[in-house]
């Protein structure tokens, strides 16, 4: 049995790379490098690292909310896209866990 893993990539909404939404750029770069895929997580509300609270609130000026992303592939291709993530990412938290994977269909 394979080795499943489960990253996370927290950031904000507002985040950019080269002008590019920061999430929109990382599914492409899912895709690009061959995962089995991503789901991008907007939060209501959250903490973010710099202990601001980031809130969908209607009376809030700011909407930049918080994002998960996730992505479940094989060990090595998990570790392989942290290091690319690493090289990118300026603000944010990477976290990884094991998952088993009990069902995975796709035509």
């Amino acid at each position: 049995m394979k080795k499943e893993k489960l990253l996370r990539i927290f950031i904000d909404s507002e985040d950019k790379y080269n002008g590019e939404p920061l999430w929109k750029f990382i599914l492409k770069s899912v895709k690009e490098k061959g995962l089995a895929g991503a789901t991008v997580l907007k939060a209501a509300a959250g903490i973010g690292s710099h202990s601001e609270i980031h809130t969908a609130n209607v009376l809030a000026l700011s909407f930049n909310l918080p994002l998960v992303i996730e992505i479940i592939d094989e060990e090595e291709k998990i570790e392989n896209f942290v290091k690319f993530i690493d090289t990118i990412l300026e603000e944010g938290l990477v976290t990884i866990q094991d998952v088993k994977v009990k069902i995975y269909r796709h035509r």
